[in-house]
């Protein structure tokens, strides 16, 4: 990629564009480390949209999962970082035939504090360990709501003296605002039933006073959560950049093969129904994508997974026909 090219483009007229929580989805970057990216090495160039959010195409998911496999695999991201689509490619395959793994990595679980009292109680103990790093005590709700976290927290410490139902809203904003994506709650007081709703909201209630040892049993199970980007495109073998493949029949050669008598059993009707129905829900897909600009992860994957769906079953019968004609079946249609 060039550097006159790593300015913010126009919005695209009729392209595809992602917001940068679908693109995270898809790629399995972190959105906070994606903005860093962004910020020192200009790994993508998104556009504005009118509002000013950053939009993604297809081809910045393509290069953004290229990125990301080989960061995994020990790249140093200011080093491919810059690379073209090919460049990309191309460096994958070689770590591909070279059998570079993927490196897997551990971090300290990035902490942000909020309590007067719990924060100069766990000041000395964080310092002191390698299983978090603070990113920050604040004794007021308005040191959280007025920053901007980036890298975002992994986990936001709230600490209420005396909780009411009315204050987990508050909570909730507070959650929102950090970016965090677990909260743990620290109470001295509150009702069974304010407890029981904290705890319904995926959110963890914990009795104070808390220790190190409390905290660490709070987050245990952050580490070892499937990521939701598990199933990433590149995972599920879909490549958004390239082209879809245009469909191999049309619909009245498939209504003509699924009327043929071309064996004993009704493998081939079944296919082509199968070809022609996958066809239909394609176009449905891709309807739903063509009402807005901004295509969300979801919608992403199953018109990618449905087009890739039905080019392989569009495959297998091609092959099948073949090895049929071969083996001399009756390609009659049906009376």
């Amino acid at each position: 990629m060039r550097t006159d090219e790593l300015t913010d483009r126009s919005p695209p007229t009729e392209r595809q564009t992602y917001r940068i929580g679908a693109v995270s989805r898809l790629t399995g970057i972190p959105a906070d480390t994606l903005r860093v990216w962004e910020r020192r090495y200009h790994v993508a160039t998104p556009v504005r949209s009118e509002a000013g959010t950053r939009l993604y195409d297809s081809e910045d998911i393509g290069r953004l999962t290229l990125i990301k496999r080989l960061v995994d695999r020990g790249d140093a991201i200011s080093s491919v970082a810059n690379l073209s689509l090919d460049a990309l490619r191309e460096r994958m395959r070689g770590a591909e035939l070279a059998g570079r793994a993927p490196v897997v990595r551990s971090r300290p679980l990035r902490l942000l504090v909020y309590g007067p009292y719990l924060g100069e109680r766990l000041r000395a103990d964080l310092a002191a360990t390698e299983d978090f790093e603070c990113l920050g005590f604040h004794s007021s709700r308005e040191g959280i709501l007025s920053n901007d976290w980036d890298p975002a927290p992994d986990v936001l410490v709230l600490e209420y003296p005396a909780l009411h139902s009315d204050q987990v809203g508050e909570v909730h904003r507070l959650l929102a605002r950090s970016g965090a994506a677990h909260c743990v709650l620290v109470y001295g007081f509150a009702g069974q039933g304010v407890v029981e709703q904290v705890v319904s909201e995926h959110l963890s209630a914990c009795r104070a006073p808390i220790g190190l040892a409390d905290l660490r049993h709070c987050c245990q199970g952050l580490r070892s959560q499937p990521s939701p980007q598990r199933h990433s495109l590149e995972q599920l073998g879909i490549d958004l950049v390239r082209p879809a493949p245009s469909p191999r029949y049309s619909a009245e050669e498939l209504a003509a093969i699924a009327g043929s008598r071309r064996s004993s059993c009704d493998c081939y009707r079944h296919l082509a129904d199968l070809i022609a129905g996958l066809s239909a829900f394609e176009s449905y897909a891709r309807g739903c994508e063509l009402r807005g600009a901004e295509v969300d992860a979801s919608h992403a994957l199953v018109h990618a997974g449905v087009v890739q769906a039905r080019a392989v079953l569009e495959a297998v019968l091609e092959r099948s026909l073949g090895q049929a004609d071969g083996d001399g079946c009756d390609m009659s249609p049906k009376d």
